[in-house]
C-alpha cells in the first residue's frame, strides 16, 4: 500500500467504533517494553490489530499488537501497545495509519514514546529524554508518512513542521517531573530506517549533527500528527549507551530489559500530563 484514502482510514475507524462507544481524546503509542503501561487503563475495550482491517502488524519482540480504548486520570484514551516498523516492510504511509485514524476518532493529542540509544554521553540507560525536536533522516530521502495525494481532510500539502513537539505539553511535563521527582532529559531524537543498529561512525555522525538519542520510529507518526493538528507530546526511554568505539554489542534483549525499568517512570509521567490536560 503505497498511499492511503480517506476510504481505507474509515473503514477502519468505522471497525473500532463497532467494538466501543469511547471517543478518545488522547491517543498513545507505547514502544518496545513499554506496553504494561497500558494495563492500567480502566473500563478498557480490547482490540487485536489483526482483527482490524489494513492495520500494519507488529512482527517484533516487545509489541504486542493490541488496542487498548478506556479511560486513564479522568481522560479517554486509545493505546497502541506495539507498534509497525518501516524495516519490517511497510510503507511510510502505512505507518501513519494508526495516527489517522486516531484523529479521525477524535484524539486532539498523541503521546508517542519509544526504546532509543543515547548519543548524548551525559544520558544513562533508564533515563527518560523529552523529545524537543527530531531530524527526519528516513523522510529527507523521500520516504515521507505525507508522499502520495494530500489529505485535505487532516491538513495541508505543505505542513509547517517547526514545532511538531506542542510545546504547552513541553512545560506541563517539566513541572510533573520536578512534582513527581522525576529525572527528566530533554533532546533531538532521529530516526533511522533500522532494523540494524547503527555503526560507530553512524554515531559519530549522528553526534555531530546535532543528536542526543537514536531509534527506529516515533518520526513518521508525529510527522502525521502535527499534519492533522494534533498536538504531540514524545518521550524516549534511554535503553543502551550508544556504541560509539565499537567495544560493546547492542541486542534487542537489552533494549526489552531496559523497557521494564523504564515503564513505572514513564507510566507516572503520562499520568502526571494527562491529569493537567
Amino acid at each position: 500500500m503505497d498511499f492511503l484514502s480517506i476510504e481505507i482510514i474509515d473503514e477502519v475507524a468505522e471497525a473500532i467504533r463497532s467494538r466501543t462507544s469511547l471517543v478518545p481524546k488522547v491517543g498513545m503509542i507505547l514502544g518496545s517494553g513499554l506496553g504494561e503501561f497500558a494495563e492500567e487503563i480502566s473500563s478498557s475495550t480490547k482490540i487485536m490489530t489483526a482483527d482490524l482491517p489494513h492495520w500494519p502488524k507488529s512482527t517484533v519482540e516487545g509489541h504486542a499488537g493490541r488496542l487498548i480504548l478506556g479511560e486513564m486520570e479522568d481522560q479517554k484514551v486509545m493505546v497502541m501497545q506495539g507498534r509497525a516498523h518501516f524495516y519490517e516492510g511497510y510503507s511510510m504511509p502505512q505507518i501513519g495509519l494508526p495516527v489517522r485514524v486516531m484523529k479521525r476518532l477524535g484524539a486532539e493529542f498523541l503521546f508517542v514514546t519509544n526504546a532509543a540509544g543515547a548519543v548524548n554521553s551525559d544520558f544513562e540507560p533508564g533515563d527518560l529524554m523529552l523529545l524537543t525536536d527530531h531530524i527526519n533522516l528516513v523522510g529527507m530521502t523521500g520516504l515521507s508518512p505525507l508522499r502520495g495525494p494530500n489529505l485535505e481532510e487532516f491538513g495541508p500539502r505543505f505542513p509547517d513542521v517547526s514545532r511538531v513537539y506542542d510545546r504547552d505539553l513541553h512545560e506541563i511535563a517539566r513541572n510533573v517531573s520536578v512534582e513527581l521527582g522525576i529525572k527528566l532529559q530533554e533532546g533531538v531524537y532521529v530516526c533511522l530506517a533500522g532494523p540494524a543498529f547503527e555503526t560507530p561512525a553512524d554515531l559519530r555522525f549522528l553526534r555531530g549533527i546535532g543528536v542526543d538519542a537514536v531509534g527506529m520510529s516515533t518520526v513518521p507518526e508525529a510527522t502525521v500528527a502535527r499534519h492533522s493538528a494534533m498536538r504531540v507530546m514524545g518521550v524516549s526511554g534511554i535503553s543502551n549507551k550508544a556504541n560509539l568505539d565499537g567495544n560493546t554489542i547492542t541486542t534487542h534483549e537489552e533494549v526489552l530489559e531496559a523497557g521494564h525499568m523504564i515503564a513505572p517512570k514513564l507510566s507516572t509521567l503520562i499520568k502526571g500530563v494527562l491529569r493537567q490536560i
